[in-house]
């Protein structure tokens, strides 16, 4: 079985630069505290890259 990531939005998107609020959406990300689940891929793991300080990951 292939890893996954919980992503959870910990900070709000509000004063952030428009490129990392399209990451956010692009994650399917909406509202603060929304988790959603992804592979655990580079592509998705550069996305957490650009917008690290906005969410929380865990493995599962």
């Amino acid at each position: 079985m292939m890893a996954k990531l919980q992503i959870t939005l910990s900070k709000s998107v509000i004063g952030t630069k428009p490129a990392q609020r399209k990451t956010i959406e692009a994650l399917g990300l909406r509202k603060t505290n929304q988790t959603v689940e992804h592979a655990d891929n580079a592509a998705v793991r550069g996305m957490l890259t650009k917008v690290a300080h906005l969410v929380t990951v865990k493995e599962i």
